[in-house]
Parts: structure tokens; sequence; C-alpha cells
């Protein structure tokens, strides 16, 4: 099987079987207009995939199966967001506009390794909510007004690999995409107007936009150089973020760890992107929406193997 879920497997894997030296995960903040890079904290072993809560306090991310977050200066110490009985969270987690909680991706045991979604209180009040019971589902977008999450889905057996939406007080799920591979990464503006996700149906992963209602399907790169992955709108709707790797260095459909990748900037009403910074990284370094509330600063990270 290709794609994510071969990946996530084969991520769940490693994690089991290689020693928490093996590599050291950087946690950085950049500013997009002076692409500065600034250290958070230096992890030994493998962290993944920050969101920035809405007030700014913290960066949310996950290791080993677990949520933690950390103050985006680096100060304090880690603290353990309770996921009550998931211990084996991904990368794909969001948070809900209002900051009260989280949603993650979520195999539900030692013996399911299927990721469904669930919801959890950020601050650790409540259990977990199962909220789509199909899997494998891999969430990248929760809806401004609460009400829908968007999210990878596989279905079928893996043969159909598309974006779907949920209803969150219905439960009903909609397929938005039908073409052939790929389609991943959905995520709302935050006018909640559209869905920005990333798609192979060109040849290469691009960056996509569409309706929120799954109309008007609209290729925003044309990069015949890079594969484009998960792109993130800032908090004011007008920038997007995304991680690209160079043509030939995998397959367009895959998103592996330890590349050369790229960080890419492009306005939000579509129009020249320009390249902020390059890293060694890849899956982990920005799956999700990480955008500091004040729309100049991103939160990533970068990896280092341990010698």
């Amino acid at each position: 099987m290709k794609g994510k879920l071969r990946l996530l497997t084969a991520l769940v894997l490693s994690a089991q079987l290689l020693p928490t030296w093996a590599q050291t995960s950087v946690l950085e903040v950049l500013d997009v207009e002076t692409g500065e890079r600034r250290v958070v904290r230096e992890f030994r072993g493998t962290i993944e995939a920050p969101n920035w809560t809405r007030d700014g306090k913290w960066l949310v991310y996950n290791s080993n199966g677990l949520i933690y977050k950390i103050s985006p200066d680096g100060s304090g110490e880690v603290q353990l967001v309770n996921t009550g009985h998931l211990s084996r969270c991904n990368n794909d987690h969001v948070l809900s506009h209002d900051g009260k909680y989280i949603a993650v991706s979520s195999a539900p045991s030692q013996s399911d390794n299927t990721s469904y979604i669930y919801k959890i209180p950020l601050d650790g009040s409540g259990a977990p909510q199962l909220i789509v019971p199909s899997g494998p589902s891999y969430l990248h977008g929760w809806s401004p007004d609460g009400k829908c999450f968007a999210y990878c889905a596989f279905r079928e057996g893996g043969r159909i690999r598309d974006v779907y939406v949920m209803d969150a007080e219905t439960g009903q799920e909609k397929r938005l995409t039908t073409a052939d591979d790929l389609d991943d990464g959905p995520e709302y503006s935050p006018d909640g107007k559209h869905i920005w996700f990333n798609s192979v149906r060109s040849g290469l992963m691009q960056v996509w936009r569409m309706r929120a209602d799954g109309s008007e399907q609209t290729q925003m790169t044309h990069d015949e150089t890079r594969n484009a992955w998960f792109p993130h709108v800032s908090p004011d709707g007008k920038k997007v973020i995304y991680i690209t790797y160079r043509k030939g260095d995998l397959e367009p459909n895959q998103h592996v760890a330890n590349k050369n990748v790229e960080l890419w900037l492009m306005p939000a009403e579509g129009g020249r992107p320009k390249k902020l910074i390059d890293l060694f990284g890849g899956q982990g370094t920005i799956n999700v929406n990480s955008w500091a509330p004040d729309s100049r600063h991103v939160a990533f990270v970068s990896y280092r193997p341990n010698e």
C-alpha cells in the first residue's frame, strides 16, 4: 500500500524500534518577514507537528503517541496534555478556534493501528470523545464555527484517499474530492469559506484550494521542480505557508522524514511564492497549522541525526 497509510505504519514501527537518541528534534520559530529562526528547545528523540494556541501562550506537539505543550519562548517545563486512554496520537491534530479543545488523530489501542479522530478538552478536564468513527482518518482542519471537521480519509481498503468533511452535530461524513491518487492536508481558511489542501492529481503534489462545499477546486501552485505539501493559512487570512520536497527525492504522494526540504510563503489570493528557508526535516516538520496569532511567526520542527 502506498501513501500516507504506509508512511504512518512505518513511522509507528520506527518509533518502536529506534532508540530515543537516534535523532534530535529542534523546535523552532520562524519570522516570515525577516527570515530569522529562533530555537525554542531541542529534544532528544522525535517530536512533531506544533500547533500554536490562539492565546499565544503554548506550542502543542506530539511525541511517542502523547500530546505535550511548551511555552513559545522555551521557558518553564514541558507539560503533558491529558488524552485519557489515547496513547497513540499521530501528527495530525488541530486546535478549536475558541481554544478550548484539541482534536487528535489516534489509534485507540495497541491492538488496533487504525487512526480515528477524537475531541478532547485542552485543559485535560474530560475524556476523549470519538468524533470520526471510520478509519483510517487523519485530521487537518476544524471550521471556525466549530461545526465541521476536515480530514484525509482512506476508504475501501485504501483505494480511496480523499478529502472528507464531517458535520460535528449530525455525524454525517461527506466526500469532497474524487481525483485519482492522494488528496491530503485539508484546512479551513479563517473565514471558513475555503478549504486548502494538497493534491497529486496534476502529476506532482501541489497546493490546491476549494470552496468549503467542495466546489471550485483550483490549483494554487504550479512548481514543476517540487512537491508541495500542507498549506497553512495565517490567522489574518493573507498568507499561506507550505513545505516542499525536491522532485525526484521521493514519490509525489509521499511525505517522508529525514529529507532536505524547504518552507515557502505565498499570498492567499494566489501569486508568486517565495522561499523562506531550507532545512532538514519533512514528516513532522509542519503537518498542521502552526501560525502564531500575530500572523508573522510560525513554529516548525527540524531534525538532526545523532552520532
